[in-house]
């Protein structure tokens, strides 16, 4: 019989930012599953933190984390195991989910949670995430969530993005939300010098492009962090702004020289407001 993998807990990012009001929400959140299991949804951009809080809040509180990726969902039932044929026998694959939701603590990411292959493969989740915090599962037989669970769904959702669907009302009304926004600039730019070592002039450039192109009137982007720091890794490396971020996105050089030369006399003028506060989580 093949095993599963360990359930481990995730390492600490001492520069991941949240906003301070959902950090402390997220302490309500944590407070709560010590009465019964919690389920979140965590709705944004791409690129806006939603798995990165999923795992920093797993190391946070010490808890271990497995993750499942709903869009490799092909089959109802297909999370807790499938059949396997073996030396012309079939037998039972018992997958990680079922071990994950019945060890204590444990926090379960479910990935993507809008764009599974089938539409019926997130069936058993009603059951795992109502009240009942249970399944029959013929193979296994009744299934028991552990104590202490947190549950996160993630999903981007728009016409932008392909394969995704409207997640359920019922299955959505199971879960308390989160939205994500991109980060203030002046929380963007310190987190380019602390994860990208380049300098606050060189971060501000950045992020003040980064901001142009966001709010462009004809072409707007949806650039994430992650691509900030993809730009900002090149500039460390010894790129200029324009080669990096002309390697970095797939961007109309037309647009990027428009907000390039925007931006040519006014480079200083980056937004530092400290509205909202954000602290590392």
């Amino acid at each position: 019989m093949e095993k599963v993998k360990q359930l481990k807990i995730p390492e600490a990012d001492p520069h991941f930012y949240l906003p301070e009001n959902i950090i402390l929400n997220l302490d309500r959140l944590e407070k709560l599953s010590k009465k019964h299991p919690v389920n979140v949804l965590i709705v944004g951009k791409q690129g806006c933190g939603k798995s990165s809080l999923v795992r920093q809040f797993s190391a946070r509180y010490k808890r271990p984390l497995a993750t499942f990726q709903m869009g490799l969902l092909s089959e109802p039932g297909q999370l807790f195991g499938e059949q396997r044929l073996r030396a012309g026998e079939t037998y039972f694959q018992e997958f990680l989910f079922p071990k994950a939701i019945t060890t204590d603590g444990c926090v379960i990411h479910l990935e993507e949670i809008n764009r599974p292959e089938h539409p019926k493969a997130l069936n058993e989740l009603y059951s795992v995430l109502s009240e009942d915090r249970s399944i029959w599962v013929d193979e296994l037989g009744q299934v028991n969530t552990a104590n202490g669970l947190v549950f996160f769904g993630t999903l981007n959702e728009g016409p932008e993005f392909s394969g995704v669907d409207q997640l359920d009302a019922a299955l959505r009304d199971r879960f308390y939300t989160i939205h994500l926004e991109y980060l203030p600039n002046i929380v963007e730019q310190k987190i380019l010098t602390l994860k990208a070592s380049v300098t606050e002039e060189q971060a501000a450039q950045i992020v003040s492009v980064v901001s142009g192109l966001r709010s462009n009137p004809q072409d707007p982007m949806t650039i994430s962090t992650r691509h900030s720091l993809m730009v900002a890794e090149l500039v460390s490396a010894g790129a200029t702004i324009r080669e990096a971020f002309i390697y970095s996105l797939q961007i109309n050089r037309e647009v990027l020289e428009s907000v390039l030369l925007s931006l040519h006399l006014s480079q200083e003028e980056v937004e530092i407001s400290h509205e909202n506060g954000y602290s590392a989580f």
